[in-house]
């Protein structure tokens, strides 16, 4: 092995993060936006092992220094390629981020979303007291954002006169 010389071809190291890159993201697009935005200290866990385990499948049986940086460049290029043209692109941006889900509507809440998001009902009310919201009755709508984040529209009090 040599520090500048990469044990594989230099294609190969472009195509292999790209390859990688991809997998990861259809997985968490998957797994749905829990996963991004309410990490726990099981899913570090997991990421890290992850992390660990994708690095062969990135860098093959090279550990030279241009190899590393090819691959590397690779990487983030096509990283700013996919956040450019899905940004231009709502049919794409739909398909790599998803859209917003309604988990809450005037006070009910829609079990077959928090099912399909894979949250559980103690996930939603928690999410909502960290908002100030105790009692479900007083929310308008709560709706699961792409980036895992929780929006909560309260219903209006009236005053009684």
């Amino acid at each position: 092995m040599h520090w500048w010389i990469p044990d594989i071809p230099v294609w190969e190291k472009i195509v292999r993060p790209i390859v990688v890159y991809l997998f990861i993201l259809a997985m968490f697009r998957l797994l749905g936006k829990r996963q991004v935005a309410q990490m726990t200290p099981f899913d570090l866990v997991i990421l890290m092992i992850l992390s660990n385990v994708m690095q062969n499948a990135m860098i093959g049986n090279d550990n030279s220094l241009t190899g590393g940086l090819v691959g590397g460049a690779a990487l983030l290029l096509f990283n700013w390629l996919v956040t450019r043209v899905s940004s231009r692109s709502r049919f794409l941006q739909r398909k790599i981020e998803g859209d917003p889900t309604l988990l809450v509507h005037h006070g009910r809440v829609i079990e077959g979303a928090l099912r399909n998001e894979g949250l559980s009902r103690e996930d939603l009310l928690a999410n909502l007291r960290m908002q100030g919201v105790f009692n479900i009755e007083d929310v308008r709508a709560a709706v699961l954002e792409n980036s895992g984040r929780l929006s909560v529209l309260k219903a209006e009090k009236h005053a009684d006169s």
